[in-house]
């Protein structure tokens, strides 16, 4: 009996023994991840006396997004002048993020649509690194609105008359990367120290249709159906700057326009299409503005602005689109 209980004794520590080696495996593993984190996380490509990692290891960030799309064009198809200015509902969003050492994630709510007020459907991802940078948004949207001029004379149209579709991409390439961060201003993953600049190359994408939807045509028979598509391409150079004030204050702007060098737009009314010049040289502008403020080295706040407006003109259609983003945002380190 002795010999069972011994040996019974001595199995029960070898397996508490067992299950102490897996926590601290556990553990070890914990430590060794947090440390891998820890070393990406200072390992910084800027230099150190402009740009740096703000401390803490995990940050909190509430954000109010808010965000509109106008369009405007024109053009005679078939003898027929037709103009139309037209602007998307404004979409508010409230949306929680955390990070850990860089890494995170979040959550949006859009009460609008919660309501059944909000219908439209968009699409907003930005990327922000020492040397490369990137904006897009896709938009899906039946409430624009606004006025048109046809054959008719002039219309309103509502919500549900015009279905719109459409693609934003601009990205960027920041030559003095060590010194000038994007992140610093549009995400806080890092603080900007010191006031820098730098020149910017990049490229601008811009894609979709508008078209009359089939509620406009069953309610108003003798309305023209009618389809514009975008579709360009633009290259250009920018320049974009940080202000530091007094260590607590970072201002930013930045712009970088883009020439059309390549697209695919037209204008249909009725079947009948009229196409734009494929290479005809036109303009698409992409602005940044912001302000951040650091309360301490924990919390901060601040809003941002980005702008994509585009101006094409062959001189029988003219397109128009000006796509916006306002956020306004309050976090903490811990």
């Amino acid at each position: 009996m002795m010999s069972i209980r011994f040996y019974l004794a001595v199995v029960l520590l070898a397996s508490m023994g067992t299950g102490w080696a897996q926590k601290l495996t556990r553990a070890e593993r914990r430590a060794r991840l947090d440390s891998a984190l820890t070393a990406r996380y200072y390992k910084t490509p800027y230099d150190t006396n402009y740009v740096v990692r703000p401390e803490g290891r995990l940050a909190l960030k509430a954000r109010l997004n808010h965000t509109g799309n106008a369009f405007h064009a024109k053009g005679t198809v078939n003898g027929i002048y037709q103009k139309a200015n037209l602007s998307t509902s404004h979409k508010t969003t409230l949306s929680l993020g955390a990070s850990y050492r860089g890494i995170g994630f979040g959550v949006a709510i859009n009460p609008a649509k919660w309501k059944g007020v909000y219908e439209d459907y968009e699409l907003n991802l930005n990327y922000y690194s020492s040397r490369l940078s990137l904006d897009a948004s896709y938009q899906r949207s039946e409430s624009l609105a606004g006025d048109i001029w046809g054959d008719r004379g002039p219309q309103r149209l509502g919500s549900g008359d015009v279905a719109m579709k459409v693609l934003n991409l601009a990205g960027y390439y920041a030559f003095n990367h060590r010194r000038f961060s994007y992140p610093a201003v549009f995400n806080q993953s890092y603080v900007q120290r010191r006031s820098a600049g730098s020149w910017l190359a990049g490229i601008s994408y811009q894609a979709g249709s508008l078209k009359t939807t089939d509620a406009l045509l069953a309610r108003s028979p003798d309305a023209p159906e009618t389809r514009i598509y975008v579709g360009h391409v633009g290259i250009g150079v920018g320049y974009g700057y940080n202000w530091v004030i007094g260590r607590r204050w970072l201002l930013h702007f930045s712009m970088l326009p883009t020439y059309v060098v390549y697209n695919r737009n037209s204008l249909t009314v009725r079947g009948e299409r009229k196409r734009a010049q494929r290479m005809r040289l036109n303009m698409i502008f992409n602005e940044r503005a912001a302000v951040v403020y650091n309360f301490s080295p924990r919390y901060f706040a601040g809003a941002t602005l980005v702008m994509n407006n585009s101006v094409f003109d062959d001189d029988m259609v003219l397109i128009n689109q000006n796509k916006w983003r306002a956020r306004a945002f309050v976090g903490m380190r811990l």
